[in-house]
C-alpha cells in the first residue's frame, strides 16, 4: 500500500458544521474561500498568522493564501490583528470574531421568520459602516423594519448619517424618528424635505443678508451726494 497516501489520511482533518455548509452561498464565498474560511475555524478564533505553515497545512501556495486572507479581510469575514501571548511577547493572529458575527445574524434570521428583511439592508449599512454588525445591531435594524420602517428609507436615513459623518444606529434611530413625525415614509418624501429644507435655508440666508445690510451708511452716501 502506497505509504504517501497512508501519510495523508494521518495529518488531520477539518470539521465543517452542515449548517454552513448547507448556506455558505449566501454569506456570498466562492467554495475556495469556504474552504480556506473553515480551515481557519477549525484553527480557533486566534490562530497564528504565519502563511507558510497555512501553505503547507492546505496545499495552497504562500502567495494563495496571502490573497485568500485579503479577500476574506476585504468582506469582513476575518482580521489580522497583533496581540500579546502567554509571554508578553506580540504576535500577528487572524481573528474570526467578525465571521461569528456574520454566522449568528443569518442563524437568527432563519430561526426568526417573524419579519422578512432582505439581506441587501444588511449588507448596505455594512458597506456604509465599512465594518460587520453586531447581533445587537441587527435586532435594532429588525425593530425598525417592524415599526413599519421599508429597507428603502433605512438605506436613506443610514446614507443622511453617513453624509454627516456619524455611523453609529442610535443617531439612525433619531433619523427615523423625526421623518416618522413628518410622515416621510419613502425615498421621494425625503427628497422633498430636503429641498424643502434647502428652500428654508436659502430663504433665512437672504433674510439675514438684508438685516445685515448698512442702511445708515448708504442714506449717508446719498445725502452727501
Amino acid at each position: 500500500m502506497d505509504k504517501k497516501l497512508i501519510n495523508l489520511f494521518k495529518c488531520g482533518n477539518i470539521v465543517i458544521p452542515l449548517y454552513l455548509l448547507q448556506n455558505y452561498k449566501k454569506f456570498k464565498l466562492d467554495f475556495k474561500d469556504f474552504i480556506f474560511l473553515m480551515y481557519l475555524y477549525n484553527l480557533g478564533n486566534l490562530a497564528i498568522f504565519d502563511p507558510k505553515k497555512i501553505s503547507q497545512d492546505t496545499g495552497f501556495s504562500t502567495n494563495e493564501v496571502m490573497e485568500l486572507i485579503s479577500n476574506l479581510s476585504d468582506k469582513n469575514y476575518i482580521e489580522v490583528k497583533v496581540i500579546k501571548n502567554d509571554k508578553n511577547i506580540s504576535e500577528e493572529v487572524i481573528s474570526l470574531e467578525c465571521f461569528y458575527n456574520k454566522v449568528a445574524i443569518f442563524m437568527m434570521d432563519d430561526v426568526s421568520d417573524k419579519e422578512n428583511i432582505s439581506t441587501s439592508c444588511f449588507d448596505f449599512i455594512e458597506k456604509e459602516f465599512g465594518r460587520t454588525l453586531s447581533p445587537m445591531e441587527y435586532e435594532i435594524i429588525k425593530a425598525w423594519t417592524m415599526g413599519g420602517n421599508s429597507d428603502e428609507l433605512i438605506m436613506e436615513a443610514v446614507k443622511e448619517a453617513t453624509f454627516n459623518g456619524v455611523n453609529n444606529l442610535r443617531y439612525i434611530d433619531k433619523i427615523l424618528y423625526e421623518w416618522g413625525k413628518k410622515g416621510i415614509k419613502t425615498r421621494s418624501d425625503v427628497e422633498k424635505n430636503r429641498k424643502q429644507f434647502r428652500k428654508r435655508e436659502e430663504k433665512e440666508e437672504k433674510e439675514e443678508e438684508l438685516f445685515d445690510y448698512n442702511w445708515f451708511e448708504d442714506d449717508l452716501d446719498e445725502y452727501d451726494e
